[in-house]
């Protein structure tokens, strides 16, 4: 009887034995050679990787990758698949994911880290190389250490001797699970063997700010977009901004495809299509937008927008299914289908520029009185009333436009301050511009310059503000000392208020800086004769006469009495 139960214990355990370890034959479907190459075509490197999705999802060593103008697989099965994207890729790490143009790839499961018993220090893994149309050798090795890093990702170490041409070949448990993959060894046949968590690398995902990544754009191998709509548009956006034209191109021609019925390929593509003076091209992309968007509204806003802008930039190349009523009525459709508020003060911008000031103006107080009081709104209505002529409504919607933020004000306030203190100028309220110019200093310090500065000097002066506009032409010298106007409006306002030492002083250095500019002559020649020097004085008017000043004459006809 014990005989009996012995032979059963131990039939037993060896077919448990026998069940505890995965199917490497099956695992090997996943595993492929992959060879890269470079521009010219020529062999670049060979490594190895693994499916881990359904669809091409592949992960590898990103060395392999570097520099690579394209690049190949050949499965368990000997049949070539080129690589189409690159999907993530992580330097540090050195570990690369991309998708292979195949119908249907057999991935390897990932094995849930989380689980403590999936891959945990003692268990054993096996390493699967990879195996054309054969059955793949038998590798063992056990997990001596499982080093977290990041966010629950492992780092194994393996009691198993490095092999060479193995490299990113997979580990895997003994369910058949993806544990990781084999690292580079730091040298040929060291007693222990390195794997990153194939997790990990899988998690691994494009985003959008991903196209300035170095370590992307030394791949040559296009890159796919984000999965992420949101992340998508970002990686348009910035394209947009690049030289590299073909690259945005390809990029939003890939957003059509991975995302119909999102309005913002296709409003790329019309822009692309108008830069060109493909204008029927550009029509269709927006009518095709119109179309199959979710986000209708968005498409005809778009559209609108467009219109708008290619009727006031590019008015001399002729469209004729486009014109500013057209942007109109595609405008009042998007605020039709859904009642926001940039749609109407878009209509109202189109109104602006087809000089229909008061129907804009009261686009834009309808957009005021239902509660949608920005400043930007402000200011446009502002514009509107300058148009025709109102002075004063112009003036109070600028103050509107102001009064929409508090104090202290903040740099968001800057340009509508300045651009009520250059209103005020023009309406000759100058000490009322000076403090706007002044409030704008304080907020834009760093980036007010040497114009700035005679700007608000000339405001000063108007205003007989005097001192304060001596103070600015200095500052205006200090900035740019090689400017001979801001010396001879010093030294003008120096004649004007008795400072005729200074007023010399400034008048010769505009002489000395441009010896040709009248102005330095005259004031020199005033400052003299006004001092009392009169000989000197007139001779020095004479020179701005013969140089062009018209004013010289009548100065030398006043001192010479």
């Amino acid at each position: 009887m014990k005989k009996t139960l012995l032979l059963i214990s131990c039939a037993m355990f060896f077919a448990l034995a026998t069940y505890a370890q995965p199917d490497l034959k099956k695992a090997a479907k996943a595993v492929f050679t992959v060879k890269t190459f470079d521009d010219n075509g020529c062999l670049k490197s060979s490594s190895n990787g693994v499916f881990i999705g359904t669809e091409g999802e592949a992960i590898s060593n990103l060395e392999a990758f570097k520099g690579a103008a394209k690049a190949i697989i050949i499965d368990s099965q000997g049949k070539e698949y080129d690589v189409k994207h690159i999907l993530g890729a992580d330097d540090m790490y050195d570990v690369i994911k991309f998708r292979v143009d195949i119908k249907r790839s057999t991935p390897l499961p990932l094995a849930a880290e989380n689980q403590k018993e999936s891959a945990k220090e003692g268990n054993t893994v096996w390493l699967v190389p990879y195996s054309a149309k054969k059955a793949p050798e038998k590798i063992e090795g056990k997990i001596s250490k499982a080093e977290p890093f990041l966010s629950g990702y492992k780092y194994y170490t393996i009691e198993m001797e490095s092999h060479d041409n193995m490299e990113s070949c997979p580990f895997i448990n003994d369910r058949g699970e993806l544990v990781g993959i084999l690292q580079r060894p730091a040298q040929a046949n060291a007693p222990a063997s390195y794997a990153i968590s194939g997790k990990f690398v899988a998690d691994m995902q494009i985003k959008g700010l991903s196209i300035n990544d170095k370590t992307l754009r030394n791949i040559k191998i296009k890159k796919d977009l984000p999965d992420d709509l949101d992340q998508a548009i970002l990686t348009l956006f910035m394209a947009s901004n690049m030289a590299d034209t073909v690259l945005y191109k390809d990029i939003v021609s890939d957003f059509i495809k991975k995302f119909p019925n999102a309005t913002d390929g296709y409003t790329a593509s019309a822009q692309l299509n108008v830069a060109a003076n493909k204008f029927n091209e550009a029509a269709n992309d927006m009518e095709t937008a119109i179309k199959v968007a979710d986000k209708k509204d968005e498409a005809h806003y778009n559209y609108a927008r467009l219109i708008f802008q290619k009727e006031t930039n590019n008015a001399g190349k002729e469209y004729s299914k486009w014109s500013l009523d057209k942007a109109v009525k595609e405008a009042e459709t998007a605020f039709e289908i859904n009642p926001i508020p940039v749609y109407k003060q878009l209509k109202g911008q189109i109104l602006y520029a087809k000089k229909d000031y008061d129907g804009a103006y009261n686009t834009y107080n309808e957009l005021i009185k239902a509660d949608n009081k920005t400043a930007d709104i402000y200011y446009e209505a502002a514009k509107c009333r300058e148009a025709v002529g109102d002075t004063a409504a112009m003036l109070a919607l600028l103050d509107s436009a102001v009064n929409t933020f508090d104090r202290p004000y903040l740099k968001a306030a800057a340009p509508y301050i300045l651009v009520r203190a250059q209103a005020l100028i023009a309406a000759g309220k100058y000490r009322k511009a000076v403090i706007d110019l002044s409030e704008y200093e304080n907020l834009m310090s760093t980036s007010v310059n040497d114009n700035f500065y005679y700007i608000r000097s000339k405001a000063e002066i108007e205003g007989r503000m005097f001192q304060p506009a001596l103070n600015d032409l200095k500052k205006a010298i200090d900035m740019n000392p090689g400017n001979t106007l801001y010396h001879a409006e010093k030294a003008a306002l120096e004649v004007r208020v008795g400072l005729y030492d200074d007023a010399m002083t400034s008048a010769k250095e505009c002489i000395r800086l441009d010896a040709t500019y009248s102005d330095g002559y005259l004031f020199l020649g005033l400052a003299q004769c006004l001092k009392g020097d009169k000989t000197a004085g007139i001779a020095n008017l004479q020179k701005a006469k013969e140089l062009g000043d018209t004013q010289a004459q009548t100065f030398i006809e006043q001192y010479s009495k």
